[in-house]
């Protein structure tokens, strides 16, 4: 019996025992969730102050006049809602062809963001002084924001990204005043063939068929670069490039028509003596049918000849081409933007700052200042209608396939220079094609041979 009596207390005890270490592990095991999870909320926490504590960004940018102050504010007054622990200190940027921005390199004290062109790119990306921006723009899907043919504003050659871009690519318009059209029974041209009959109709009724400016060398570029892009759409930048040479056939037969216009009468007596004020003054007088600028033109043209101007397609070669190269342009742009110094103390924020910046005083070019030459996609109403040509231009800006460049964009000093003094003398009227084409293609080896 008392065998008996023993064993069973101690299973009792036993059982408390194990009862014991069980409740035990389980208040321990609690103990240890409960920090756990107050460190999870610690660690959320100290996340959430992160972001939400108050950060100063020094930016370099532009602030001058109504076209950049109102964008800028724009934008800036966006980020207050968007990002608002993130305070701008603004230092105005110079005009001064980026001395003071190099200056500020030179003694490490760049900016976190600034605006940077293509010099400023180019110069500082060899020594380290501007941000890589690829991780950024494929964080933020800045590709899927930007139209396809602004592409180029947003890489260099090097395939990378430096700046977000706002601008996008200029365009050379080929203006014409349709009621002087109208009158002498010309249709807008759509070829070659039908843009050399114009001419010698509008000559024949004295009528100047072409203003052009071209005492400045970039329009006689621009328009040979118009007749080049008709079979070639890189036109004076495949060039530039390197890439091409004058002898193949898109810019030889560019070269030839050119030549053929002048000595059809295209252009007015000493038209390389005429500036753009004198230029100008015979379209808007009625006194020439058509005239060549860029589209900065469309609002001054508008204010003086109303629903009387428009602008035209270039004429291709031939008809069947036409609708296929008629959104080959000449004009463009090249990579700038928003910038952000690689020292910045929150790069992180700089990125996301100068990203936002960019869509927005895109935006508000777009919508408030009747400008649709911008880098990325706007969905937002329009305030400031547009002028009829510029509605017309904003509709073709995403069906855009190419753009080429301005003389003052191309990147080869030496090809820049001989560019614009070999195609302002083909049209003179004494300078033939065969001389322009062997004297370009010498300057070009040249450049290929030095490097």
């Amino acid at each position: 019996m008392k065998k008996y009596f023993t064993k069973a207390i101690i299973m009792v005890l036993v059982f408390i025992l194990a009862f014991s270490m069980v409740a035990c592990g389980n208040g321990k095991n609690a103990d240890i969730n409960k920090e756990e999870n107050i460190s999870a909320t610690q660690g959320k926490n100290n996340e959430e102050k992160e972001e939400s504590k108050p950060i100063k960004l020094r930016i370099y940018a532009q602030y001058a006049d109504d076209d950049t102050k109102v964008p800028y504010d724009y934008a800036l007054e966006a980020l207050k809602k968007e990002m608002p622990n993130v305070e701008l200190e603004l230092d105005v940027q110079a005009q001064d062809d980026g001395q003071k921005i190099k200056t500020y390199a030179a003694t490490g004290n760049l900016p976190d963001i600034f605006q940077a062109n293509l010099d400023i790119i180019n110069t500082f990306r060899t020594s380290n002084n501007i941000l890589v921006l690829d991780e950024y723009v494929e964080k933020f899907g800045f590709e899927e924001k930007m139209h396809p043919s602004a592409m180029n504003t947003l890489y260099t050659d090097d395939g990378h990204c430096y700046a977000f871009p706002y601008a996008g690519n200029e365009l050379v318009l080929l203006y014409y005043n349709k009621e002087i059209f109208e009158q002498n029974g010309v249709e807008v041209p759509k070829s070659y063939d039908q843009l050399l009959q114009a001419v010698k109709i509008f000559n024949s009724k004295g009528i100047i068929p072409l203003a052009l400016f071209a005492k400045e060398k970039w329009p006689c570029v621009a328009l040979f670069d118009i007749f080049a892009t008709r079979m070639e759409p890189q036109g004076i930048k495949k060039l530039d490039s390197g890439e091409g040479r004058v002898s193949e056939e898109s810019y030889t037969i560019a070269a030839q028509r050119i030549v053929e216009l002048v000595k059809a009468g295209l252009l007015p007596k000493g038209a390389t003596n005429l500036n753009y004020d004198q230029a100008a003054a015979l379209f808007r007088q009625g006194k020439a049918a058509m005239f060549l600028n860029g589209q900065w033109e469309i609002e001054a043209s508008t204010e003086v000849l109303g629903d009387k101007v428009d602008w035209m397609y270039y004429p291709a070669y031939d008809l069947s081409t036409y609708e296929s190269t008629k959104y080959a342009f000449s004009g463009g742009g090249g990579p700038s933007g928003y910038a952000v110094s690689p020292r910045a103390k929150y790069k992180d924020v700089a990125a996301e700052v100068a990203a936002f910046l960019s869509l927005k005083y895109a935006e508000c070019k777009y919508t408030m200042r009747g400008n649709p030459i911008i880098a990325t996609k706007v969905d937002a109403p329009i305030v400031k209608p547009y002028p009829p040509m510029m509605e017309k231009l904003s509709q073709d800006i995403p069906k855009i396939t190419s753009t080429t460049a301005f003389a003052w964009g191309l990147a080869n000093a030496k090809f820049k220079a001989a560019i614009e003094d070999h195609t302002q003398k083909l049209l003179t009227g004494f300078y033939s094609a065969e001389d322009f084409v062997k004297d370009m293609d010498k300057v070009l080896n040249e450049i290929a041979s030095s490097n």
